[in-house]
C-alpha cells in the first residue's frame, strides 16, 4: 500500500509540475506524439531533452509511450522538440535517434526499435532516388541560407580591417537580415542544434555593430560575433577552407579570434596600426 501511495504522490507532483510549466508558455499549442522508450529513467531523459523554460513542456507516459507536448507556437514547433529528443536517443514516428545516441542509453532504456517494412527492388530504387534528391535539396537550402550569413560576416570583417565604421555598419545590417531570414527547420540536425545555441547572441552582436559607426565599439562586439560564427562554421559544409586566426594583443591583451577566407593575416581589431598581428590557429575544411 505504501508503494502505491508513493507512486501516486510522485505522479501527482510530476503532473502538477507539468501543469505549472505549461501555464507559463505563451501562444501555447498542445499535441500528443508517440515517443519510444521503456522506463522511468527514459521518462526523465525524454522530458529533460524536450523541455525549454517558458517555451516547451513535455509529459511522457512510459505505459502508453505517448507524450503530451505543449509549446509556444510563435517561437518553436513540434519538430524542433522531437529533434532534441531524438538526439538524446529516443525515436518518434517523425525522427529516428542517431544509432550512437541510442547505443549509449542504459540497457534498461534500450527499447525495441521499430523495424522498417521491406520493399521490392523497384520501390527501393525509387525511394533511394527520392531520398537522395530530398537530401540534396535540404543541403542546398541550408547552403543557400548560411552562405549569405557567412559572406556578410566576412564583409564586416573586411570593413573592420579597413577601419571603415560606416561600411561595417552597413554590412552588419545585411548580416542581421540574413540571420533573421534563416529557416532553422531546413538546417541539418547538427547545424540546427548549434544554430539554436548561437542565434540570439549573433543577432545581438550584429545589431550592435549595425547601430553604430564607432569602430571601437564595433570591434568589441565583433569578438563575440566571431566566437559564435566559428561554432556555426565548424558544423557547416564549406566549399573552401576557412582560417581561424588569433591576435594575442586584442581584447585588452586577453586575445581575440576571427575567421578569414585567406591564410594571410589581416587584423580586424587593429587595421593598419598592426595589420599582420596574429596567426592562423586552425584551418576549417
Amino acid at each position: 500500500m505504501k508503494y502505491s501511495i508513493s507512486n501516486i504522490l510522485v505522479a501527482a507532483i510530476m503532473l502538477l509540475t507539468f501543469t505549472i510549466s505549461s501555464a507559463q508558455i505563451k501562444n501555447s499549442v498542445t499535441e500528443n506524439v508517440k515517443i519510444y522508450g521503456n522506463c522511468g529513467m527514459c521518462e526523465k531523459t525524454i522530458e529533460k531533452a524536450g523541455n525549454l523554460k517558458n517555451l516547451a513542456a513535455v509529459d511522457w507516459n512510459k505505459d502508453t509511450k505517448m507524450a503530451s507536448i505543449t509549446y509556444d507556437a510563435k517561437k518553436t514547433n513540434q519538430d524542433e522538440i522531437l529533434k532534441r529528443i531524438a538526439l538524446a536517443g529516443y525515436d518518434s514516428d517523425t525522427f529516428l535517434a542517431p544509432d550512437k545516441a541510442y547505443s549509449e542509453l542504459p540497457d534498461c532504456c534500450q527499447y525495441d526499435r521499430e523495424s522498417k517494412i521491406a520493399v521490392n527492388a523497384t520501390t527501393e530504387n525509387h525511394e533511394n532516388h527520392t531520398n537522395h534528391m530530398d537530401m540534396k535539396n535540404t543541403t542546398m537550402q541550408q547552403e543557400n541560407q548560411l552562405t549569405a550569413v557567412f559572406d556578410n560576416y566576412f564583409a564586416v570583417k573586411d570593413a573592420l580591417v579597413s577601419s571603415d565604421g560606416a561600411t561595417a555598419s552597413e554590412k552588419s545590417k545585411m548580416l542581421l537580415s540574413n540571420l533573421e531570414a534563416v529557416k532553422m527547420d531546413q538546417l541539418e540536425m547538427d547545424v540546427h542544434m548549434v544554430w539554436m545555441k548561437v542565434f540570439t547572441n549573433m543577432k545581438e552582436d550584429a545589431k550592435h555593430i549595425a547601430d553604430t559607426k564607432d569602430i571601437v565599439h564595433q570591434r568589441e562586439r565583433f569578438i563575440n560575433l566571431s566566437k559564435n560564427m566559428y561554432e556555426l562554421i565548424k558544423v557547416s559544409k564549406m566549399e573552401n577552407p576557412i582560417y581561424y586566426q588569433f591576435c594575442p594583443m586584442a581584447n585588452k591583451g586577453k586575445g581575440a579570434n576571427w575567421l578569414s577566407k585567406e591564410n594571410a593575416v589581416k587584423n580586424p581589431y587593429y587595421g593598419s596600426m598592426m595589420m599582420t598581428c596574429g596567426k592562423t590557429v586552425e584551418i576549417i575544411k
